[in-house]
């Protein structure tokens, strides 16, 4: 068994885009424009060693109620008893204040116990200031329902922001034993 490493978020918030920059490979995930792509969990075995997994996004609109259930059904199914998931990296799009959905979600992998940390993604295509305003608002209304901020990180496909300080928390994560392997 092998240590798994999740990326989850909305649909078109930068997971595979930000899986491709930690790997230095941009075609290994596949991206798009179109919202709602990846509709499996995908692994990519990185130094045959760990794996980082792409999750489908959620929230997306477009699909049919059926179609939103089952992602919802696979995703949950997968970060409530994936026993070698070591982390999920929850991806927020740094440029909008906090959306319902994800505030619920964060709720939700509170409730259930389950190890994450949060991804701003996108800072790139706005001023390192207004990145760091909007970031610092949303970890104030974070504070307003938690005790303590899960680890964040700061990020952007577009320059490699935030590459090495994700590569280096999951070197820490790998170092862990996996039965106990915690993001703390």
């Amino acid at each position: 068994m092998r240590h798994e490493f999740a990326f989850i978020g909305r649909s078109n918030v930068g997971k595979s885009s930000l899986i491709n920059m930690l790997t230095n490979n941009k075609g290994l995930a596949m991206t798009s424009a179109t919202p709602g792509k990846t509709l499996l969990i995908n692994h990519f075995l990185v130094n045959d060693e760990w794996y980082l997994v792409d999750l489908p996004g959620y929230g997306f609109a477009r699909r049919s109620k059926e179609g939103r259930a089952e992602i919802s059904r696979i995703i949950k199914d997968y970060i409530l008893n994936r026993q070698q998931m070591t982390c999920l990296f929850l991806l927020i799009d740094g440029r909008h204040m906090p959306q319902k959905i994800d505030m619920e979600f964060m709720r939700w992998l509170g409730e259930n116990g389950v190890p994450f940390c949060i991804v701003f993604t996108k800072l790139d295509k706005m001023s390192s200031s207004a990145a760091k305003k909007v970031t610092g608002d949303y970890c104030a209304q974070l504070l307003e329902e938690w005790e303590e901020l899960p680890p964040i990180f700061k990020s952007s496909s577009v320059d490699k922001r935030g590459r090495s300080e994700i590569l280096d928390y999951i070197d820490q994560l790998l170092k862990l034993p996996l039965e106990t392997a915690d993001a703390e």
